[in-house]
């Protein structure tokens, strides 16, 4: 049995049976024999599946959004957020499916036609985060049953809860046991699944699970999609409005206790704003409310993985040794039960240290001063990791300027930390590789087939 602990209290909230390597077998296996069948249906009806599916997430969403609080530490209105949030995804995948992936004729002449048609994959794995489950998992299984694929869905252990809502959710609206099969447990069940006879896999987590995930499957050249971390920098240049950068970056590190890949993860000041801009995020940063999860008001929640607070007080320590300046925070909260880490900001920062190397995951930044465009762009391109990236400036084109530079898949002018469906999510070096979102992000569940027809 699997025992599933509140973050913010460690409190038992349950105890699940998890999945035998033999039931993930058997299961993979009725997922290989059912998807055929589901495949035969037509888009419209799969569609209207999901379409009910959708329905019920908004009949739910206060019971959902409970249930997310409690398991992962979430603030209540984050997780409310959060599952409000799938909806217009859905309503994007729906709308968008026949167009993306339905039949198209691309020439006729001669008495040759040349068709494109997208076959779906499979049986693709789904192997899900805990910080965002409804849109991590939500942007890989609605697509992916649109397209007519079987979808093994692994909800990660710490959002098992939540995981087995969805199932439930899409079950009820139509979905076949057999084609959408939830399997609970940690890494052996995601090894267990990996071993089994697939067309995909999905994953969204740590770059050194991706890595262990590629070097198993790379051989037998299947889809392969990792959405790994990132360490995300943001340059705000001397023209910028300091306040309202200050307020937005502030959220962008902050929000969901900054456990999300596209957080804001460095920041770099302009030397002329550099002690005003400083001023206003410290401000900021310390007047949101660290507390109970449950709470309307509460805007820091807890720390999911007990774990990470070591990574956190490991890169507090680092920076401290190095001559950062601590402005706030640095330091876990032990006047209570469960994970909590104090916001934490340091000033006087620089690249040999790891706050400024290393994913943090956590509510934790440093703010660097520079000279300039050129010294941050160069800043900005050294890491390992290039997801997001952006730049606050009034003037468009010096952000397009920049941006267009760095080695980041999504970019943003004057805000930050935002994804859109209608927008490829995808990421450069040790950010992963495929994408999820978009019209691509419909597509990469099939495989195309390409047809030369001739009339005799």
């Amino acid at each position: 049995m699997m025992k599933i602990h509140n973050p913010a209290t460690g409190t038992l909230l349950a105890e699940v049976p998890q999945a035998s390597p033999e039931i993930v077998a058997e299961r993979a296996a009725a997922a290989r024999a059912a998807q055929p069948a589901w495949a035969a249906r037509s888009m419209r009806e799969r569609m209207e599946i999901l379409q009910r599916f959708r329905v019920a997430l908004a009949a739910e969403v206060e019971s959902l959004a409970a249930t997310l609080t409690a398991e992962v530490g979430k603030p209540i209105r984050q997780a409310r957020n959060e599952v409000n949030g799938l909806l217009p995804r859905i309503d994007f995948f729906i709308t968008q499916a026949e167009g993306a992936i339905g039949a198209q004729e691309l020439h006729d002449e001669g008495g040759t036609r040349e068709v494109l048609s997208f076959d779906p994959l499979g049986v693709v794995v789904n192997i899900s985060a805990w910080n965002y489950p409804y849109f991590v998992g939500g942007n890989v299984f609605v697509p992916a049953l649109l397209a007519g694929n079987a979808v093994l869905y692994k909800p990660s252990e710490f959002a098992t809860l939540t995981g087995l809502h969805i199932a439930r959710l899409l079950h009820e609206s139509g979905v076949p046991l057999d084609v959408f099969v939830p399997l609970v447990g940690g890494g052996a069940v995601g090894s267990a699944l990996l071993g089994q006879q697939i067309d995909g896999v999905f994953f969204t987590g740590s770059h050194a699970t991706g890595q262990r995930i590629a070097a198993a499957v790379g051989p037998r050249f299947i889809k392969l999609q990792l959405e790994l971390g990132g360490k995300d920098p943001t340059y705000v240049a001397e023209d910028a409005d300091v306040k309202a950068a200050a307020e937005s970056l502030a959220d962008g590190a902050m929000y969901n206790a900054g456990q999300s890949c596209c957080s804001v993860e460095r920041i770099y000041v302009h030397e002329r704003i550099h002690d005003a801009f400083v001023a206003a995020f410290v401000e900021t940063v310390k007047g949101f409310k660290l507390g109970d999860p449950t709470s309307e008001e509460t805007y820091i929640g807890a720390i999911t993985r007990a774990p990470q607070l070591d990574v956190l007080d490991a890169q507090v320590a680092d920076a401290k040794a190095k001559g950062a300046q601590l402005l706030a925070g640095g330091q876990r909260l032990t006047d209570r039960p469960g994970n909590w880490y104090a916001p934490t900001v340091f000033s006087h920062v620089d690249h040999t240290m790891d706050l400024m190397r290393e994913e943090s995951f956590g509510p934790i930044i440093g703010l660097q001063k520079v000279s300039g465009d050129a010294e941050a762009l160069t800043l900005m391109n050294d890491t390992r990791y290039g997801l997001t990236a952006g730049v606050f400036t009034k003037n468009e084109a010096r952000a397009q300027a920049i941006l267009g530079q760095v080695n980041a898949g999504t970019v943003y002018w004057n805000c930050c930390d935002r994804v859109s469906p209608r927008l490829p999510w995808s990421g450069h070096g040790d950010s992963g590789v495929g994408l999820t979102l978009s019209t691509l992000g419909i597509q990469t569940f099939t495989r195309p087939r390409a047809w030369h027809l001739r009339q005799p």
